[in-house]
């Protein structure tokens, strides 16, 4: 019979970590970036920074995802226009909320632009 263990992944921000210049521990902190919540370690001596990877990596698909122009079609749906959002939005979307609500907050916000809000939408449901 053979046994399988399955061995959780500590994280590395559960380690003790010092700053490569000073030797000193860091302390756990918070970056907001463009409304995304960095974890960091900061070195009180220096106030040399380590961001998260993790945290990190899905900053930069954020940043990636921002700054990609997606072209989609509005259709006529009974009396009102359809617009697709692009799946990899969406996802994005779940992926850090990890729960959507079906209703999104659209707003016209100037002539030729409209915003559409899946964070407000949340917060006026509750």
């Amino acid at each position: 019979m053979t046994r399988h263990y399955i061995h959780k992944m500590t994280d590395i921000f559960d380690n003790t970590i010092l700053c490569k210049n000073c030797n000193v521990k860091m302390n756990k902190g918070k970056l907001v970036k463009n409304g995304f919540v960095l974890r960091i370690v900061v070195c009180p001596k220096c106030n040399s920074k380590i961001i998260h990877p993790a945290d990190e990596q899905e900053y930069n698909r954020f940043i990636n995802l921002k700054n990609k122009e997606f072209r989609v079609k509005m259709r006529l749906v009974g009396n009102s226009y359809a617009v697709s959002i692009p799946k990899e939005i969406v996802s994005f979307i779940r992926e850090q909320e990890k729960i959507m609500d079906d209703m999104v907050r659209l707003c016209f916000e100037d002539f030729g632009r409209l915003s559409l809000n899946f964070d407000e939408a949340k917060k006026l449901n509750k």
